[in-house]
């Protein structure tokens, strides 16, 4: 086994990341709340990790 190395992500990749999912979202026709919206800050800004978000999301939307 090797070690695994997990580096913080920057300001622009989580940004990066927040609206390659919000355009994917919209190609689908998902309409993003503004909770969820408010949440993406947090996680652009560095305040919540990729996991938060998700959980904050799922448990939004009654998924667990």
């Amino acid at each position: 086994m090797g070690i695994t190395v997990t580096r913080p992500t920057t300001r622009t990749e989580r940004q990066r990341r927040v609206s390659l999912a919000l355009h994917n979202g919209a190609m689908e026709g998902v309409d993003v709340t503004p909770a969820t919206r408010a949440d993406a800050e947090e996680y652009i800004a560095g305040a919540i990790t990729s996991d938060e978000l998700v959980t904050r999301a799922r448990a939004r939307h009654g998924l667990r």
